[in-house]
């Protein structure tokens, strides 16, 4: 590995023009097949083989020809205080309101709250559903603007009037602000980490091609292979973080060997023969974690991992070639200040690279964790498993417009509902009634809803809506409780536990369905998969960490850490988001459920950049075990080499995510600090503590592998081994450069000045 790792960043290096110009070829092509391409297809969430989405089915198809996924709006009149919504003139307004909404041209329908009994029982507050031909995004401006002025109008007769639904809501923004946060953070983290604009603003240039690339590639392929226009979105939030890593260690590395005396193309190509081999398994373990989401079984999240595994791959490249091809272009402009002012003066670096004496931050630091190892190890798992104790309360649903703000008006018509209807209006049941085995389907109907109005939990249930062929009905049950309520869901398992004896003697049969039921069956099918999920992505990482670093405790060690990472992040997410502790300072509205993907999207992703870091870290440690040192000098030498870009690394990842925190919506907002979170517990308390106090202690055991699995096991070489004899004639004597080099050098000195 390390030997064709070392060429391919010789060839990059020497053919630096043609492989500068391929990438740019490479992003010119798939971004126009990008503008060319198609729309990006509105595919609807779904969640295949729960109840909730057999019905869904069940609908499409006795149902056709109607719009399950178009937009809604629920208009919510409240009377003045005092007064009811049935006096002349509120009834008035309100009907004069729904009729100029009903006139619109996307509308499909707009009910008349008198007529369809939408009226509470003290007569204060009625509502009017609005159903639309369109999804929310493809709604016009004029469409919109006819809903919030019909709504004024009545706001103008003395009523209080409020907007539900997904008709108003905003749309995400392509790009966003976020990514530009990340960037700026990013720039400023490189540019102290490596005190060279070049240096800084390389990471930054091969990252943006590799996102380039992967997200322009998602677009151009999303109407052929049905990727939803936010496919990209993980894509372009991973392959900006690792794209920018992984330049960062090869960077780091070419400086670190330029330190030792070698030539640039030398230099170069050493970097990508050792931190490349990093940059591969490292890519490795973050595809595993991606490509792993497929086992969860949802199509939505499986696209969302393959799509971002791909770019990561592309990241992957980029770092192999591009990299060192612009080391080519900027020899010395990447070096540290001092260095670039000596070589101008024609002093050559000391051979320091591997001066074991010289400490910095991360030497201090690790021998710090020597002289302590098991005091910094417990106190780094006893505080992280005290983080993640509020795991054990996790409540997965999915957070409506009671987590919006109160100054939205989808919020106040969430609680004006719940106050005049009861708690459970704002998540009805759907019962989708198969009468088609039935002797007299409306019969079979009537007794079934029957039954359902008399279970505990339930208030009430609507008129039944039958289709055309009479084979099929359809009513809404409000249970008695909120949406989120533990109680709502086993309401919901108690009318599909008790299936049998309602529909007994009917020759019909129903199914659960409706937006309060499917997020109680994603909740489930997510912590059902939860467990399949960890054991095929872990143990996959556990084998091919065991190839790499040829031990059996890295692996494990490994994996425990990232467990405790993960857990203690999900910990900290309940705290904030379901406990409430500090959500105010995040903007947090309104506490609730934790989003039903949330823990598997943590996994995947966290899993994924947790195992950067121990490749990062870990293989320098591999890698001067294997030349000679002793354990624990081991362990010295790759803190003392690796910290500055492990912490560099982190910052950049946790100024990425936590652009995200600043979002409106609830969902992005829990993600983007779920994230940073998780970063920063792995990075600083697992990788940077726990994994050399653990090494200190181990001493030789660390590297214990049995001989037979080590015969088994294929040989990979990340360590450079094999270019200690590739490269022997290239060993540095401080006298100078081959020639063509030493006038490459030259020349680069010019133009960065």
């Amino acid at each position: 590995m390390a030997s064709f790792l070392y060429l391919l960043g010789r060839l990059a290096f020497r053919w630096r023009w043609c492989v500068a110009l391929f990438w740019v070829a490479v992003l010119g092509a798939v971004g126009a097949g990008a503008a060319l391409a198609p729309a990006a297809p509105d595919s609807s969430f779904s969640m295949p083989g729960t109840e909730s989405q057999k019905a869904f089915d069940l609908l499409a198809q006795r149902y056709p020809g109607t719009t399950a996924d178009g937009a809604s709006a629920r208009i919510v009149f409240v009377a003045p205080s005092g007064q009811k919504v049935t006096a002349t003139a509120n009834k008035a307004a309100i009907e004069k309101a729904v009729a100029e909404v009903a006139g619109g041209t996307q509308v499909a329908t707009a009910v008349n709250p008198f007529q369809a009994q939408a009226v509470s029982k003290d007569g204060t507050t009625a509502y009017s559903t609005v159903s639309y031909q369109a999804v929310a995004k493809n709604l016009t401006d004029t469409t919109k603007n006819t809903l919030t002025d019909a709504a004024q109008q009545a706001r103008d007769a003395g009523l209080k009037v409020e907007i539900g639904g997904t008709a108003l809501e905003k749309q995400p923004a392509a790009g966003g602000a976020s990514e530009g946060i990340g960037i700026l953070v990013a720039a400023v983290v490189l540019l102290i980490t490596f005190g060279s604009i070049a240096a800084a603003g390389l990471p930054l240039l091969t990252a943006i091609v590799s996102v380039g690339v992967g997200v322009a590639a998602i677009t151009a392929l999303g109407s052929t292979l049905g990727l939803a226009s936010t496919t990209s979105t993980l894509a372009m939030m991973l392959g900006l973080a690792v794209g920018i890593d992984y330049a960062v260690l090869i960077i780091s590395r070419y400086r670190e060997e330029r330190g030792n005396g070698y030539a640039p193309q030398e230099a170069t190509a050493r970097a990508v023969g050792t931190a490349g081999s990093s940059v591969v398994f490292a890519g490795l373990t973050v595809v595993i974690g991606l490509a792993g989401l497929s086992v969860v079984g949802v199509p939505t999240l499986t696209k969302m991992g393959l799509a971002a595994a791909g770019t990561v791959i592309i990241a992957v490249l980029v770092a192999l070639t591009l990299v060192p091809a612009l080391l080519g272009f900027w020899q010395r402009a990447v070096q540290p200040r001092a260095v670039r002012k000596a070589e101008r003066k024609g002093v050559r670096p000391l051979h320091s690279g591997k001066n074991p004496a010289k400490l910095n931050g991360g030497a201090r630091w690790a021998k710090f964790v020597l002289r302590r190892p098991l005091p910094i190890l417990l106190l780094a798992v006893v505080g992280l498993g005290v983080i993640a104790v509020p795991v054990t309360q996790l409540h997965l649903g999915t957070a409506g417009d009671e987590a919006k703000p109160t100054s939205t008006t989808e919020r106040r018509a969430y609680d004006d509902l719940a106050k005049a209807f009861g708690a459970g209006f704002n998540g009805p049941l759907t019962i989708v009634v198969d009468a088609k085995g039935a002797a007299d389907p409306k019969t079979a109907v009537t007794g079934i809803a029957q039954k359902i109005s008399a279970t505990s939990g339930v208030v009430s249930v609507s008129a039944a809506r039958f289709n055309k062929a009479g084979d099929t009905a359809v009513f809404s049950a409000v249970p008695a409780t909120a949406p989120n309520d533990t109680r709502t869901t086993t309401l919901v398992h108690t009318l599909r536990d008790e299936r049998s004896s309602i529909t007994a003697g009917t020759g019909a049969t129903y199914q659960v369905s409706g937006t309060t039921a499917i997020n109680i069956d994603s909740a489930q099918k997510v912590q059902g998969a939860l467990i399949p999920y960890l054991g095929i992505v872990v143990g996959l990482a556990f084998l091919l960490l065991m190839i790499v670093f040829r031990s059996v405790l890295v692996p494990l060690k490994a994996a425990l850490g990232f467990l405790l990472s993960v857990l203690a992040a999900l910990g900290s997410v309940v705290a904030v988001f379901q406990w409430g502790w500090l959500a105010s300072l995040l903007g947090v509205h309104q506490t609730g459920p934790i989003m039903s993907l949330m823990p598997i999207f943590m996994v995947g992703i966290v899993f994924g950049l947790a195992m950067d870091y121990e490749v990062f870290l870990v293989s320098r440690m591999r890698e001067a075990y294997v030349h000679g040192e002793q354990p624990k000098d081991a362990m010295v030498a790759g803190l003392r080499t690796s910290t500055r870009v492990v912490v560099a690394a982190a910052l950049i990842m946790m100024a990425v995510f936590s652009g995200f925190i600043g979002a409106d919506e609830a969902m992005i907002k829990m993600i983007g600090f779920g994230l940073a979170i998780a970063v920063l517990f792995d990075a600083f308390v697992v990788r940077l503590a726990i994994v050399p106090a653990a090494f200190a202690l181990l001493g030789q055991k660390a590297w214990w592998i049995p001989r037979w699995l080590d015969r088994v096991l294929p040989k990979v070489d990340i360590e450079g081994e094999g270019l200690a004899r590739r490269t022997a004639a290239a060993v540095p004597d401080h006298a100078g450069a081959p020639a063509d080099e030493e006038h490459a050098d030259h020349e680069s000195s010019v133009a960065s000045r």
